[in-house]
């Protein structure tokens, strides 16, 4: 076991949707920790004896109390934004974050099993996933109804459901960009570029050499 870190450590992968909404909440709450760049394909040792699992992001919470592990991306950013939230990105009210909790649980669930299956087809035994990409788009236009009534999918500002959700709808968009920018959803399509020019997204898309132990 290597010495414990002064700072929490976060195992990630760049464009690892996952990874990427927990830099998300990490980096709006001003959270300080270190970042540890994954390849893949070389799994760290010590990524592994915390989460068997063997997906980012991991964060490792260390103190005198004891370690801490968090395998799963939702909870990393609910931890980080319970430490600190300057946005407001928690919802306050009990409803909306009923709402939100929902709406992550689609993404996390359906719309994520279409993604991959429209994404790699051939993972699936699919000669094409298209029909992945169909039933998925149906939820997509529920979201940009939702986005023709409000700014955002969290209400006024940008909240904890779209954090959780843009990574994922970013990458349903770039499987095949043409064919989404010819779809009727201008106002998920405007939320999606506003997100992808956004300062937040830049930062935390900043490039790192991988981790090596030392």
């Amino acid at each position: 076991m290597p010495m414990l870190p002064v700072l929490p450590v976060l195992y990630s992968f760049r464009r690892c949707p996952y990874a990427m909404r927990a830099r998300l909440a990490l980096h709006i709450s001003g959270a300080v920790y270190e970042h540890r760049e994954v390849v893949l394909k070389h799994k760290p040792a010590h990524m592994l004896a915390l989460s068997p699992k063997g997906t980012v992001p991991v964060l490792w919470l260390t103190s005198a109390a004891g370690d801490r592990v968090l395998e799963q991306s939702l909870d990393i950013m609910l931890w980080a934004l319970r430490e600190q939230d300057p946005l407001g990105w928690l919802p306050s009210a009990d409803a909306a974050m009923t709402d939100a909790l929902g709406l992550i649980a689609h993404n996390d669930g359906p719309f994520k099993r279409q993604l991959d299956r429209y994404k790699y087809p051939n993972r699936s035994g699919l000669d094409s996933g298209s029909a992945d990409r169909d039933e998925a788009a149906l939820w997509l236009r529920r979201l940009d109804a939702r986005l023709r009534a409000q700014p955002f999918l969290a209400g006024k500002h940008f909240g904890l459901a779209d954090a959780a959700v843009a990574p994922f709808v970013r990458q349903y968009a770039h499987t095949d960009p043409a064919w989404f920018a010819s779809q009727p959803w201008a106002a998920l399509a405007a939320w999606l570029t506003a997100f992808e020019r956004s300062a937040l997204f830049e930062a935390i898309m900043q490039k790192h050499v991988p981790w090596q132990p030392a």
